[in-house]
C-alpha cells in the first residue's frame, strides 16, 4: 500500500508515519503544492497512493485547495470518482463548515487531531486496509 502523509508540522507527519508503518510505504510532503508534485507523479507512473493523510491549515497551499487539485488530476487521467486515492482529512478544524466542505470537495474521511491511536486504526480498518505485519 501507497501513502502521502501531507502536514506542515513535523511532528504530525512523524506521528501519521509512525502509526502507518505497518500498513505499507509512505512518502511525505509540507503542504499542498507538494503533495501535487507527488500525486501528479504516481498517478502518471501509474503507481497512485491509495490515501493521502491531507491537512488543512497549511501554508502555499491548504487542504481543501489541494484535495479539490487532487481531484482534478485523477479526472484528467480518467480516474473514476471513487476510484481514486482515499483522502482523509487530518486536521484541528473539527467545525461543521470545513467538514462539510471537505467532504463535498471528495474526501472520505475527516479525523480531528489531536490523533487518538485507536480512532485512527479504526479507520483504517474502516476503510479495508489492514497491517502488513504486526509488531
Amino acid at each position: 500500500m501507497r501513502m502521502l502523509i501531507v502536514d506542515d508540522d513535523l511532528v504530525n507527519r512523524k506521528l501519521i508515519s509512525a502509526l502507518v508503518k505497518n500498513y505499507g510505504e509512505s512518502d511525505m510532503a509540507v503542504n499542498g503544492k507538494e503533495a501535487l508534485e507527488f500525486v501528479k507523479e504516481a498517478v502518471s507512473e501509474k503507481t497512485p497512493f491509495d490515501i493521502i493523510f491531507l491537512d488543512i491549515m497549511m501554508p502555499e497551499m491548504n487542504g481543501h485547495e489541494a484535495l479539490q487539485e487532487i481531484r482534478n488530476i485523477e479526472k484528467a487521467h480518467n480516474i473514476e470518482v471513487g476510484e481514486g486515492s482515499k483522502v482523509v482529512m487530518v486536521t484541528a478544524l473539527g467545525d461543521s463548515r470545513n467538514v462539510l466542505s471537505a467532504f463535498s470537495e471528495g474526501a472520505e474521511y475527516y479525523l480531528v487531531k489531536p490523533i487518538k491511536q485507536k480512532k485512527f486504526f479504526d479507520l483504517m480498518d474502516e476503510m479495508g486496509f489492514t497491517p502488513i505485519t504486526k509488531e
